[in-house]
């Protein structure tokens, strides 16, 4: 079995927060990870604070912020799949679902990296991780990789229950805050750590643990 990991996500900055330290620890771990990013954010109403991009230049910075943040997490082989901001639940079903099954047959992953269908807050999110558990239900049950999903709706663990997978990535921290901080567009330290300057430690246990719930085919 290979070891080969494929994130499938629809905005450059889905990464940092809430999963860039378990893709550090994985590469290290000797995973091959590939990024396959749907659109580059280019409807975002961030534009830095104070502004350093503008509607016309933010696609080009958040491609830009994007590349560092994997640079960051060591992810080699990310994939822009040049579909619109803000559309995804809008898309042509057929046209991202075969996109998806390209993805899934050249790579063969033993694991994918979405978001939970309906528990993500935005509908790009919802739509992107529909359409992955969507494309890997048509595989034959030998072929589908496990589906590990990011929720955080309010209700995600009332319905879901807690997450089955909490992965502690203390140890990657400087590539986390890396990643995250590579997104200069979108979020910015201060309000990141809070206006105080968080310690070591603080930051750890905000930052430190990463959480999935793995996908349940019916």
């Amino acid at each position: 079995m290979g070891n080969n990991i494929l994130v499938i996500l629809p905005h450059p900055d889905d990464e940092a927060f809430g999963l860039s330290g378990t893709l550090a620890k994985l590469i290290v771990d000797g995973a091959h990870v590939t990024y396959a990013c749907l659109t580059l954010g280019e409807m975002g109403r961030n534009m830095g604070i104070p502004p350093f991009a503008n509607r016309v230049t933010l696609p080009v910075i958040r491609q830009a912020e994007l590349e560092e943040s994997c640079k960051a997490i060591g992810i080699q082989d990310l994939r822009l799949l040049g579909f619109h901001d803000k559309t995804i639940e809008f898309e042509d079903q057929p046209r991202l679902d075969g996109v998806i099954g390209s993805l899934l047959q050249e790579i063969k992953p033993t694991r994918v990296y979405t978001f939970y269908p309906g528990y993500s807050v935005h509908p790009d999110h919802d739509a992107t991780g529909t359409a992955v558990v969507r494309t890997i239900q048509q595989l034959p049950l030998e072929e589908r990789p496990e589906v590990h999903c990011l929720a955080f709706s309010r209700n995600c663990e009332q319905e879901l229950g807690s997450p089955d997978v909490v992965e502690d990535v203390s140890m990657f921290m400087v590539q986390k805050m890396n990643s995250i901080q590579a997104h200069r567009s979108q979020f910015q330290a201060a309000e990141l750590l809070g206006e105080k300057q968080m310690k070591a430690k603080e930051v750890e246990q905000r930052f430190g643990t990463e959480r999935f719930w793995t996908y349940t085919f019916a």
